[in-house]
C-alpha cells in the first residue's frame, strides 16, 4: 500500500471505532436526565453509567497490547467492535440501573480493546514523521461523533425514546469490521511472552475497586463507609502493583515508560488535564437541562458546538506545534483550557443561548490542541517494538483520568447541592464543580514545564507543510 494512502486509510478505519465511542458517549450524557427518570434514579447517580464503562476499560486495557501481539491486531480489533456492539444492544434492553451499569461494563470491555489496539495498528504501520498527520486523519472523522451525537441523542430522547440511541452504533460497527477485513494486516509479535496474570489481577482489581468506590461516595446505592472501604482496598492493591512492577521482568503495565520525559509529560501531566476535560461532557448537559431547563434536543444542539471548535483546531494544529513547539504550546494551552472550563460554571438562566453556544464553541478549541499534542508526544521516544506495551500504560491512565473527572465532578456537585439546600438541582449548584475540575487542567502545567525545550522536535518537523 502506498505510504500516502496508508497514512489516510488506516487511521480512517480506526476512526470508525472512535466514532462509535464518541457517538455513544455523547448521546448517553445528553440522555442522562431522561434515563434517570425512567430508571427511578437521580441524574447525578447516573454518573455510574459513565464510570462503569471506564471500569471496563481499566480492567481490560492493560492486556490489550499483549492480546494484540498474541492473536494479531486485526483479529482483536474486529472482535472488540463486535463486543462493543453487543454491549450497545444490552444497554437498549436494560430495565434497571444495575442492568444498565452491567451493559456499560460490557461496552467497556470492547472499548478497552478497540481504540488502544487501533492506535497500535496506526503507530506500527507508519513512520514517526507521519504520526501527527495520521493522528489528524484519525481524530477529524472521530470528531464527527461529538458533532452528531449530542443533537442526535437529544432529538431521539426528546421526540422518540432514549433506548433507540444505542442502535446508532450497529451500522457503524459493521462498516468498521468490513473495512478492517479489507485494509488492515493482522500484525503481531512472534514471541510476546507470557501474560502477567498476577499483575493483571492487582492492577485491574485496584483500579476497579477504587473507581467504583469513588462513584458510590455520597450516593444511595451503598453506604459511604462501604464506598470508602472500596477506595482504600483499591488504593492498596494499586500500591501493591506499583511495588510488584518494580521487580517483575515483564509486568502487564510497565511503569518504566514513565521515566521517559516525553512519555511522562504526555501521560502523567496529560492525566491531570484529562480529569478536567473528562468532567465537561457529563456536567455541561446536566447544567443545560437540569440547571437551565432546556430540552435534551436544545442541550445537544449547544454541546455539539465544542466539536466544531475541535475540528477547526485540527486544521491548524500542525502549524501551531511547528511554530511554538510542544512544551510552550501545552503549557499555555492548559491554562486557557482551565479558564474555559471555569467559565461554563458562570451560565445562568438569563444567559443568552447564542452566548452559551459561542462559549462552548471556543471551549472545544483548547482540548483539541492539547490532545493532539499529548497523544503524539507520547510516542516520540518509544521504540517501535515497545509501542504495544507503552500504549497499554498510556491508555489505562488516560481513560481512568477521564473517569475520575466524571466522578470528582459528581461528588462536588452532590456536596454543592446539599450545602445550598435545594430540593432539586438548580443552576447555582454547578459552578463549584466546574471550578474544581478546571483546577486539574491547570495543575498539569508544572509537569509539562519539566519537558526539555526541544521535546518532540522530530515529530514537530514532520508536521510542517500541508496536512
Amino acid at each position: 500500500m502506498p505510504l500516502a494512502l496508508g497514512t489516510f486509510i488506516v487511521p480512517l478505519i480506526v476512526a470508525c471505532s472512535m466514532f462509535m465511542e464518541n457517538v455513544d458517549a455523547t448521546v448517553i450524557v445528553t440522555a442522562l436526565p431522561a434515563m434517570a427518570r425512567d430508571l427511578g434514579q437521580s441524574p447525578i447517580t447516573l454518573k455510574l453509567a459513565v464510570t462503569s464503562y471506564v471500569i471496563g476499560l481499566g480492567v481490560f486495557i492493560p492486556i490489550c497490547g499483549w492480546v494484540a501481539d498474541r492473536f494479531g491486531s486485526r483479529n482483536v480489533f474486529r472482535t472488540a467492535i463486535g463486543i462493543f456492539m453487543a454491549g450497545s444492544l444490552l444497554c437498549a434492553a436494560s430495565r434497571s440501573l444495575e442492568m444498565f451499569v452491567a451493559a456499560r461494563f460490557v461496552q467497556g470491555i470492547g472499548g478497552a480493546m478497540m481504540v488502544p489496539v487501533g492506535r497500535i495498528i496506526i503507530f506500527r504501520s507508519l513512520p514517526k514523521s507521519d504520526f501527527i498527520r495520521a493522528v489528524n486523519y484519525l481524530t477529524v472523522p472521530a470528531l464527527l461523533g461529538p458533532v452528531m451525537g449530542p443533537p442526535l441523542g437529544g432529538f431521539i430522547t426528546t421526540y422518540l425514546h432514549w433506548r433507540l440511541i444505542f442502535f446508532v452504533n450497529i451500522p457503524i460497527g459493521l462498516l468498521g469490521i468490513w473495512l478492517a477485513n479489507r485494509h488492515i494486516a493482522n500484525m503481531h509479535e512472534e514471541h510476546p511472552g507470557p501474560l502477567d496474570w498476577f499483575g493483571f489481577i492487582l492492577s485491574a482489581g485496584g483500579a476497579s475497586l477504587f473507581m467504583l468506590g469513588l462513584s458510590f461516595v455520597g450516593g444511595e446505592l451503598v453506604s459511604n463507609g462501604k464506598a470508602v472501604t472500596m477506595c482504600v482496598v483499591g488504593a492498596l492493591l494499586l500500591a501493591a502493583y506499583w511495588l510488584y512492577a518494580q521487580r517483575a521482568e515483564r509486568p502487564v503495565l510497565d511503569l518504566k515508560f514513565l521515566r521517559i520525559p516525553s512519555f511522562n509529560a504526555s501521560v502523567a501531566g496529560g492525566s491531570l488535564f484529562r480529569i478536567g476535560l473528562g468532567a465537561v461532557p457529563f456536567l455541561l448537559p446536566l447544567t443545560l437541562q437540569e440547571g437551565l431547563g432546556m430540552t435534551a434536543f436544545v442541550s445537544g444542539a449547544i454541546t455539539c458546538a465544542s466539536a466544531f471548535g475541535s475540528i477547526f483546531m485540527k486544521s491548524i494544529v500542525s502549524h501551531v506545534l511547528g511554530r511554538f513547539g510542544f512544551r510552550r504550546t501545552l503549557i499555555v494551552n492548559a491554562a486557557l483550557a482551565g479558564v474555559s472550563i471555569a467559565i461554563y460554571g458562570l451560565f445562568t438562566p438569563g444567559t443568552p443561548v447564542w452566548l452559551i453556544w459561542l462559549v462552548v464553541l471556543l471551549g472545544g478549541v483548547f482540548p483539541s490542541l492539547q490532545f493532539s499534542g499529548l497523544n503524539s508526544l507520547a510516542y516520540a521516544d518509544i521504540p517501535t517494538k515497545e509501542i504495544g506495551r507503552a500504549t497499554s500504560v498510556a491508555s489505562v491512565i488516560q481513560q481512568v483520568s477521564l473517569g475520575l473527572g466524571v466522578t470528582i465532578a459528581g461528588i462536588v456537585l452532590q456536596v454543592s447541592h446539599r450545602i445550598q439546600g435545594h430540593s432539586t438541582i438548580v443552576w447555582s449548584d454547578f459552578w463549584p464543580a466546574f471550578f474544581a475540575v478546571a483546577l486539574f487542567s491547570v495543575a498539569s502545567i508544572p509537569v509539562t514545564m519539566r519537558l526539555p525545550a526541544n521535546a518532540g522536535e522530530e515529530i514537530a518537523r514532520g508536521r510542517r507543510g500541508p496536512n
